[in-house]
This record gives C-alpha cells, sequence and structure tokens, in this order.
C-alpha cells in the first residue's frame, strides 16, 4: 500500500503519482532556481524555464529538486508527476539535448537548408519553406536525411512533426517524410482482376 492513499473522507484508495515522488538529481554543471513555481535551469547547452501551476510546490533540496502536489485536488494529484517529468526533460535538455532524425524518400524529394528556412521539395507545384525557430538546429545529409537538434524536448518534437505532416508517409510507395524508426504500415495496391 505504498504506492497508494487512503483517504478517509471519500472512504476510497486514491492512486498517487510514482513518478512525481521520486526527485530530480541534479548534474554537477546544472543550476536551478525555483521562484514562486517559476523554475529556470541553466546547463552548459543553455538555459530554460517552465511556470508551473500553483497545484504543485517545486522546491530544491541541495542537488536536489522535488515536486509535491500543493492541496488533495484532483488536479494537483494529476500535476505533480507532470510536473516532475517536466523538471527531468529541462536537466536532460540542458546537459545533452534532444535529437530527432527524419528521413524523405520519394523521387525529386529532396531538402536544403537556407540560412534559417528550410527548402523542401516534396513534389508538389511549389516548394515549401520551413521557418526554423529558434532554438532549433536542422543539419541535412544527402539530401534526404535531416536531424532537428534542440534542448527544448517539447520543441524538437513539435518541429519534426511540422516537417513531417507536409507530406506524411503513404502506405503504398513509401513516399514521404517519415521519422527514423517509425512504423509504417503498406498496403498492397489493387491488382487488375
Amino acid at each position: 500500500m505504498s504506492e497508494e492513499s487512503w483517504s478517509a473522507e471519500s472512504g476510497k484508495e486514491e492512486k498517487m503519482s510514482r513518478v512525481g515522488k521520486l526527485p530530480v538529481d541534479l548534474p554537477e554543471k546544472v543550476n536551478v532556481s525555483v521562484e514562486a513555481n517559476m523554475v529556470s535551469v541553466e546547463g552548459p547547452k543553455g538555459k530554460l524555464s517552465h511556470q508551473f501551476p500553483n497545484a504543485v510546490t517545486v522546491t530544491k533540496d541541495g542537488s536536489q529538486v522535488s515536486v509535491a502536489p500543493a492541496n488533495n485536488s484532483r488536479f494537483a494529484r494529476s500535476m505533480y508527476g507532470t510536473a516532475r517529468s517536466l523538471i527531468a526533460n529541462m536537466v536532460t535538455g540542458v546537459t545533452t539535448g534532444y535529437s530527432k532524425a527524419l528521413e524523405i524518400s520519394g523521387v525529386g524529394f529532396r531538402a536544403v537548408l537556407n540560412g534559417n528556412k528550410l527548402d523542401l521539395a516534396l513534389g508538389y507545384s511549389h516548394p515549401i519553406l520551413y521557418e526554423i525557430p529558434e532554438g532549433i538546429k536542422i543539419t541535412v545529409t544527402e539530401n534526404t536525411k535531416l536531424k532537428v537538434e534542440g534542448i527544448d524536448k517539447q520543441l524538437v518534437g513539435e518541429v519534426a512533426a511540422s516537417i513531417r505532416a507536409f507530406y506524411p508517409p503513404e502506405p503504398y510507395k513509401g513516399k514521404g517524410v517519415m521519422i527514423v524508426g517509425e512504423y509504417v504500415r503498406r498496403k498492397e495496391g489493387k491488382t487488375a482482376g
């Protein structure tokens, strides 16, 4: 019964977050400051900050950051595991960073970097110009392999998903932009019968 707490007033067991109970260990080169639920994390790769709702309390003690629900409301209990994961992702981002690899397949499909814009030729009558957001680095190799890098996990995933959305992989020939490691279910075409 260590993972669950008993609520006397409601008379039923309530699940507590297993992730939220774990403190976030801070590496040596990472500095964290907490001011009224505004958490700022600074490391070798950069600085990130996030404002958390008042339903959670964030405390720093030594080389660890702990998150706890501020009250016994359902929202507070559901948010403190999320808040702990976000802080852990921020710490990982400023130390090692995040990256996603994409691959373009199709005849004539290619990608070229022009300053802070990504020029994509994906079989449409017009080129697609994607403006790279601040804090994201994109590298293109062999005109068909892209690597999206950054310190913000959510932003890296969002950029990769935005580029993929221009031409998602289709199931018949496998043409399109796909995230490396993604499974694309292939279909057999119609046969003349």
